[in-house]
């Protein structure tokens, strides 16, 4: 959890418990698991315990709601970096219960809750709950598989204020034109966010990949975030006139044009994409309390 948080796209991050258990291929190298391993937190696979934390840690959000009103500017919250709020476990009926009324008694807060369970957020939801208009709901879209598998249901959720998709890791073209569309119920797409892997083993992203998705956006008038390279970046964003042959180079190819992406990092790769960051944030569509 953290106030002021170094992820470009939120304010806040907030985390009802840590834990989780892999679903795809975008969880292969999963920085969440990570950490927790990292910091000696072993919470990770369906037999392992998830991590709660004490009624301290819940006061946060209500803190940074305060703060808000009295600044009369909303906040963003990224929930949860560590966990998905719709794995369906016994064990965490009551604490997403706790969260749901936490979300309720933050209204200057706009809670986004990105899940590769999309498919299971109406029947863990309580009976008769709907979403409230500060909540932003996404799920992670790696590749056009994944697309099919799970934007139909996010698009069947008619209460979000806002319908994101995390395109992070990137792992295939991805074609997202369809579901810019009004659906039968009058839902959309309403944001995507993307970005290439990092880490320990991050697989290469063809730099097509992120350009056509932002070019996609753009022609349905859709905000576009571009979060990262990742570890693997374009050898054209680089000034490596003598040290290319130092690094680790993947080659993709356009047509018969050969484009080389160098293995540099994620601080050195940055986030330049086309010529420039792109930090586009849907506005929300919530009122003041």
């Amino acid at each position: 959890m953290g106030k002021d948080s170094r992820i470009e796209w939120t304010h806040h991050t907030f985390n009802p418990w840590w834990g989780c258990v892999k679903v795809s291929a975008a969880c292969d190298h999963c920085y969440a698991e990570s950490w927790a391993k990292r910091v000696g937190s072993d919470v990770w696979g369906p037999d392992a315990n998830r991590r709660f934390f004490t009624d301290a840690h819940w006061k946060e959000p209500l803190k940074w709601n305060q703060e808000s009103t009295s600044e009369g500017v909303r906040r963003r919250v990224f929930c949860a970096s560590m966990a998905d709020v719709f794995e369906n476990r016994p064990d965490l009926v009551a604490p997403r219960q706790r969260l749901l009324e936490l979300i309720n008694a933050t209204p200057m807060l706009d809670w986004l809750l990105l899940t590769k369970r999309i498919h299971l957020v109406k029947k863990l939801l309580p009976k008769g709950y709907s979403l409230p208009p500060q909540v932003w709901i996404g799920t992670t879209v790696e590749n056009d598989e994944y697309a099919r598998k799970r934007l139909k249901y996010l698009l069947e959720l008619d209460t979000p204020s806002v319908r994101f998709v995390s395109c992070e890791p990137l792992l295939g073209p991805l074609n997202l034109a369809p579901y810019f569309q009004r659906s039968d119920a009058g839902t959309r797409i309403d944001w995507v966010i993307a970005g290439g892997e990092s880490g320990h083993g991050a697989r290469p992203m063809d730099p097509a990949w992120p350009e056509d998705l932002q070019k996609q956006c753009a022609a349905a008038k859709v905000p576009f975030h571009f979060k990262q390279w990742g570890h693997w970046v374009p050898v054209s964003n680089l000034d490596l006139p003598h040290g290319l042959r130092t690094q680790k180079v993947v080659t993709f190819y356009k047509g018969n044009h050969e484009i080389l992406v160098a293995g540099v990092g994620k601080t050195a790769a940055g986030r330049v994409l086309r010529g420039r960051t792109w930090d586009q944030i849907p506005a929300t569509r919530t009122t003041e309390p």
